[in-house]
């Protein structure tokens, strides 16, 4: 089994709604976000996975959360922008980027 993973930041803001305690009110978060990608086999070239296509795949859904109230995003609309919920957002959005099925 061979892993690849990549590290990234993004900061933004966010509440949570029935929490009973201060994070029901606006405030935000720089977060890091490690991606790992798992496999039994490598390309001809040795690799797993091309870092630079995973960090690009990244940035690309960094550009809809970075600086904004994640309260305001489509897909936090029925729950709250958790950090579970924002992992599986991530996860998701990658999952089209890089075609994996």
């Amino acid at each position: 089994m061979y892993t690849a993973r990549v590290e990234e930041w993004f900061a933004a803001a966010h509440f949570l709604e029935n929490f009973h305690g201060k994070c029901e009110n606006l405030h935000g978060h720089n977060y890091k976000v490690r991606v790992t990608v798992k496999g039994s086999q490598l390309d001809a070239g040795g690799m797993l996975c091309d870092f630079g296509i995973m960090k690009s795949a990244l940035k690309v859904v960094f550009k809809e959360l970075d600086h904004r109230n994640l309260n305001d995003l489509p897909f936090f609309s029925d729950g709250n922008p958790s950090a579970e919920r924002i992992a599986e957002y991530i996860f998701l959005e990658l999952e089209k980027l890089l075609n994996i099925n």
